[in-house]
């Protein structure tokens, strides 16, 4: 059966506005150079790949997203710089037409995306400073570079909600859809099941976190005397990110950090250090080294409380406890519930009863979840378990190390079956709305490729992607923009 629900519009890959940011970076320079326009003096250095209505698209924009591509690591493939193209021609189609229909979008959304996207960048560079020297310009600058590229995808984007925002699927519009997939061609679904989980975590005492804390306040106190910062972070901050930096976290907004870490970041003025404070990853403090507007460049030492046998001791007593008032109720599933709303230390499951979200499927909050998408321990535990019983409290740890003892539900579960209406009809929902959603934009851009004047240079025209798009239209040659080089 065909892939459903992935919209036709869908853009094909995420396009990073990184035309700085590559020919900045010398490898991706030859990753150009080596798949791409010619460097010689007096040669053309760059030509209009495709125009769309009055909007040209440049070669350079697709070879140096294809850079972009290679530098992540992926394989050399020619037909990503199709697909490339591709999108940018669904954006120019569907921004014109938003500028027709006046649809735009809010300068301050705008501003909050590049913002976003900007943290996104500083982060995986290790900061600003390391940013800005691999862009090779001030982070202000290029956001001012991005901002409108990064303008025309939002009113793309917009425009594409517009074009099926009052579509919807009724009941009789599941069902034809379902009797229209051959029988042979119904999809398969694997066993799922409902599970709830209350988690209790180990929690030290105020006695057993204050010897952490004393660690951390001595510390600070030798920093306070004349000792390195940078030196006491790398040989005893707990933090693995920033310890080898010497605590340095770069710069960073105040949606960046915890909230108590926030607070202490930018009360401070710079040479500032803070005092000792808590937060869920243990215990800091920080000095801030530059202010900068609304963003502030800092370091800090972290001392994690290592949990105890004795606080897990105390967190399975808990756990059995709750456990025992549980299975004397005939209705354990409301009481579940309620007791994972109040004793559970997950903040994920506590406040949806417990219940555990499908991590592919988050967007709808589905509940149901495949077993083979389980925690292998969790799906071991309920294959023992009879639906609307309960398990025993088990030591679970996650992926991170951290330890905890849980309870689990099993609120229901559903055979590996192939798709019919009674069982899945929330799903096959789904499909028939995705589907509703891909003709209807598959027939705006049949439309509208008819209205507007679409070029596309040869060099593309072969591409299986891009055939719906090319214009045969022979008076029409594309002209290259010369570009003059740097080279004498």
């Amino acid at each position: 059966m065909r892939k459903l629900g992935v919209l036709v519009l869908g853009f094909i890959l995420t396009i990073t506005f990184a035309k700085a940011q590559v020919a900045s970076d010398t490898s991706a320079k030859k990753l150009v150079k080596t798949d791409s326009v010619a460097r010689t003096p007096g040669k053309t250095l760059d030509k209009i790949a495709a125009v769309v209505g009055n909007s040209p698209i440049l070669l350079s924009d697709i070879e140096l997203s294809y850079a972009n591509f290679l530098v992540q690591g992926n394989q050399p493939d020619p037909t990503v710089k199709a697909r490339i193209l591709q999108t940018l021609l669904t954006q120019k189609l569907l921004a014109q037409q938003a500028a027709i229909d006046s649809i735009e979008v809010k300068e301050e959304d705008v501003d909050a995306n590049v913002d976003r996207r900007m943290r996104e960048m500083t982060q995986r560079a290790g900061g600003q400073d390391k940013l800005e020297a691999f862009l090779g310009r001030s982070v202000i600058q290029y956001k001012d570079e991005i901002r409108p590229d990064l303008k025309e995808q939002m009113v793309a984007q917009k425009m594409q909600q517009h074009i099926t925002e009052k579509l919807n699927v009724t009941p009789q519009d599941v069902k034809k859809f379902y009797d229209g997939i051959p029988k042979d061609s119904l999809p398969s679904f694997n066993k799922e099941v409902e599970v709830g989980e209350i988690v209790f975590q180990p929690k030290l005492t105020k006695e057993e976190k204050d010897l952490y804390k004393a660690k951390a306040e001595e510390l600070r106190q030798r920093v306070k005397k004349g000792e390195d910062f940078g030196t006491l972070a790398r040989l005893y901050s707990q933090d693995p990110g920033s310890a080898p930096e010497g605590g340095d976290l770069g710069f960073a907004d105040r949606t960046t950090f915890v909230k108590e870490f926030t607070a202490n970041a930018f009360k401070l003025k710079a040479g500032e250090i803070s005092p000792v404070f808590e937060t869920d990853f243990g215990f800091h403090f920080l000095q801030v080294i530059e202010r900068r507007g609304e963003q502030v460049h800092v370091r800090h030492i972290l001392i994690s409380p290592v949990i105890t046998q004795a606080s897990l001791d105390r967190a399975k007593v808990k756990a059995d406890s709750i456990y025992k008032i549980l299975i004397k109720d005939k209705n354990i599933a409301v009481d579940f519930s309620s007791a994972a709303a109040y004793y559970s230390d997950d903040k994920d499951t506590k406040y949806n009863g417990g219940m555990m979200l499908n991590a592919e499927d988050v967007q709808n909050r589905s509940t149901f979840i495949p077993t083979d998408k389980l925690d292998p321990k969790v799906a071991l535990i309920t294959d023992t378990l009879k639906v609307g019983s309960i398990s025993k409290p088990d030591l679970f740890t996650a992926a991170d190390g951290k330890k905890s003892y849980k309870i689990l539900l099993l609120k229901s579960a559903t055979n590996a079956h192939k798709a019919n209406l009674e069982q899945d009809f929330p799903k096959l929902k789904e499909y028939a709305y995705n589907d509703k959603v891909n003709k209807t934009v598959s027939a705006w851009f049949d439309k509208r490729r008819k209205e507007t004047f679409i070029k596309i240079d040869k060099e593309f025209q072969a591409y299986d992607v891009l055939k719906k798009w090319v214009n045969t239209n022979p008076e029409m040659v594309i002209p290259e923009t010369k570009i003059k080089s740097s080279s004498k």
